[in-house]
């Protein structure tokens, strides 16, 4: 999980958090006192999915779960923060300045900002949306080895079944729901890993559906969400 040398700086990252983070309104003054078990450990066992030496993209970022998280414990990974609000992005520029995280870019946007500039081998995600929108964020930055690796709850059955169109549409293999930490003593992390059906055949943008109308759509909702989430 920390190993021995990089403990120290997940340590002083949860310092951060429960000092400027619970005054600049990125953590609730309620997590504070459950920041190792219930987001810094939890975030941590993501590593476990992600292979030696990647690329990762971290979208929606907020406070750096599990971005910066995965910064801590992997030094191997090159690790792309994007959120969208200045307030946040300054606060995970700070804490990658203090930390000495060269591993780490913040950018200030949202996911479909760097849609069509690069790809990563994984693309991360904790809490930003149901599975049915988040492929329309994440699929367009997953290189064709890559996958949509996101932290979710116990209605990630329930996710998977209502986007069974949007995984099809994007020419998604069967998703995987793994359990990470099982048998530990804080919960386990539930993680839903989604890759490519094959990876010759990746294309973005999609081709519209038959008269467009399930791609407006759903690109309407992304819009609408996003604007949300920038409020």
């Amino acid at each position: 999980m920390f190993s021995s040398e990089r403990l120290p700086l997940a340590e002083r990252y949860a310092e951060l958090l429960a000092t400027d983070g619970v005054v600049r309104g990125l953590i609730g003054p309620r997590e504070a006192p459950r920041l190792w078990d219930r987001h810094l450990v939890n975030c941590a066992l993501l590593a476990d999915l992600i292979p030696a030496g990647a690329t990762v993209c971290d979208i929606g970022s907020g406070a750096g779960l599990p971005g910066l998280v995965l910064a801590i414990a992997r030094p191997d990974l090159r690790v792309t923060l994007v959120e969208p609000l200045l307030r946040r992005t300054t606060f995970l520029e700070e804490v990658a300045e203090a930390l000495q995280l060269e591993g780490v870019e913040v950018v200030r946007g949202r996911a479909d900002s760097v849609h069509g500039s690069r790809r990563f081998d994984v693309v991360t995600s904790r809490a930003v949306a149901p599975l049915e929108r988040l492929l329309g964020w994440s699929m367009p930055l997953v290189a064709p080895d890559g996958a949509l690796v996101a932290m979710k709850g116990s209605s990630v059955v329930d996710e998977i079944e209502a986007a069974r169109e949007e995984l099809a549409r994007w020419r998604c293999a069967e998703p995987e729901v793994v359990e990470l930490g099982v048998g530990g003593e804080i919960s386990p992390t539930v993680a839903l890993r989604v890759a490519w059906a094959d990876p010759a055949q990746v294309s973005w943008p999609l081709p519209p559906t038959r008269g467009g109308g399930a791609s407006k759509s759903a690109s309407r909702k992304g819009r609408r969400s996003n604007r949300r989430r920038e409020a």
